[in-house]
């Protein structure tokens, strides 16, 4: 089946890429083996170079590759811009300091013994659509500078960016066969995972492909990262600037159309202040413009459209399961009748448990206010989620905030008085429903390595 691109704000086709046939298969695995002896052996140093030339391509191109995602998935240009700059960040930081995060330890209390991190060998990536570019890089950087090699299986419908990809790691003269893309339909990431040469497998995606995934590991005994699906809870407490809690949870929601996993989806606000928070965020709603992602200038849109005609579909049935179970439609909830994909921001009030707002995640821009007596409910109702990968607290007691975010919220990532997002030097992922193991960071570096002991008696 050929992988068709279509641009989502015109809804006309511009790219097909053809499957890569199994022998072709065959030999992307095969050179991929054997770069990643020659690499993994390679000092850090020599490592660093191809990714630091990657990091200053990433820069130097930004605006072609926000172009790219503009066409294939509808990101606003500016947006496109920062997420090839983030890229390039993340190589430069991970290039300054694989080698101190992955450096031979010493075990003072056992004479001899010493903790070595080897490379694992091959790593499968299956990667989404809504961020073609951050997805692949954040995972790519820490595994290649950890000495293994990365084969990319890319979303169906941004394969242009996928070839970008490939072009820019060749271009930054990465080893032949050490990073490759892999046109596959889903249906045969199983068996990629099954395959010898390949040694360990991430996704960043839905729970349905998560647990796909994570059978197909389980089953190969191989080690999988899985960072899958939020419904991440913003929390206003009745001390919290309504008008920067507002401003801010409405960044984080209208941020690529919504389609981010830790956007802020459920807010969760104490009734002392839930007037004039919803008035606040309806606001900022209402003034937010959608249009061409290609825009500049005063033709510069807020948002763009949503990737695909299904997951729009999808959303708006969200939003009238919602309303039917009980939910106010305060803004928006309507198709527009225009060409595209685009969905209004919407605003839904009420939302509680046994909601389709409340229960599901909901990828774009519909915001959720979530009504609380006070701050234990608002942390009861937080954690009553399947998901756990972000979550928020705004408060104008940073230690009230702090204690929230540490012991009350159940996430993999918490804020006070700001949005979620990831960081190359922190540790990034999620529990429960929201997937397990961690990227970027520290932590992240070290998931697709062989913690090896090695003892030595004189």
């Amino acid at each position: 089946m050929t992988f068709v691109s279509i641009n989502p704000t015109t809804e006309a086709e511009i790219g097909r890429t053809d499957p890569t046939p199994p022998a072709a298969v065959e030999r992307v695995l095969a050179a991929a083996v054997a770069a990643q002896r020659a690499w993994g052996q390679a000092a850090f140093a020599v490592r660093a170079e191809p990714l630091r030339r990657l990091g200053a391509l990433l820069r130097a191109e930004a605006d072609r590759l926000a172009e790219r995602m503009a066409l294939e998935m509808g990101k606003p240009l500016a947006q496109g811009r920062a997420e090839a700059e983030k890229c390039a960040w993340a190589c430069e930081y991970f290039a300054d300091h694989a080698a101190g995060f992955l450096a031979t330890q010493e075990v003072a209390e056992v004479p001899g013994a010493r903790i070595a991190f080897r490379p694992l060998g091959v790593v499968l990536a299956v990667m989404p659509w809504n961020f073609p570019f951050w997805q692949v890089i954040r995972f790519a950087a820490p595994t290649l500078m950890a000495g293994n090699a990365g084969l990319l299986k890319h979303a169906p419908n941004v394969q242009g960016c996928a070839a970008d990809l490939v072009d820019l790691f060749a271009r930054a003269g990465f080893p032949p066969g050490l990073f490759a893309n892999l046109a596959v339909e889903v249906d045969g990431v199983a068996a990629l995972i099954a395959r010898p040469e390949v040694g360990a497998v991430t996704l960043t995606g839905s729970a349905r492909a998560g647990r796909a995934v994570a059978a197909a590991a389980g089953a190969a005994l191989k080690k999988s990262v899985l960072e899958l699906g939020g419904s991440d809870p913003y929390v206003v407490l009745e001390d919290a600037d309504v008008g920067a809690a507002a401003a801010t949870c409405v960044a984080s929601r209208l941020t690529n159309a919504g389609q981010t996993c830790i956007s802020a989806k459920r807010f969760i606000v104490v009734e002392p202040v839930r007037e004039a928070f919803t008035d606040a965020v309806r606001a900022r709603l209402a003034a937010a413009r959608a249009g061409d992602p290609l825009g500049t200038g005063p033709d510069a849109p807020d948002l763009g459209p949503l990737a695909r005609r299904d997951l729009r579909d999808a959303l708006h049935d969200q939003v009238r399961r919602s309303v039917a179970a009980g939910a106010r439609r305060v803004l928006g909830g309507e198709v527009p009748g225009r060409a595209g994909w685009f969905y209004p921001p919407t605003l839904l009030d009420g939302v509680r448990p046994g909601m389709a707002a409340f229960d599901e995640e909901t990828f774009g821009p519909v915001a959720a206010i979530v009504p609380a007596r006070d701050e234990a409910e608002a942390v009861a109702l937080a954690n009553a989620s399947e998901f756990g990968l972000g979550a928020a607290v705004f408060t104008a007691d940073p230690e009230r905030g702090r204690r929230l975010a540490e012991l009350g919220l159940e996430a993999g990532c918490c804020v006070v008085n700001d949005f979620v997002r990831s960081d190359p030097r922190l540790p990034f992922g999620g529990i429960r429903g929201s997937g397990y193991g961690r990227e970027l960071g520290l932590f992240g570096i070290r998931e697709f390595v062989n913690i090896k002991t090695v003892s030595v008696r004189p």
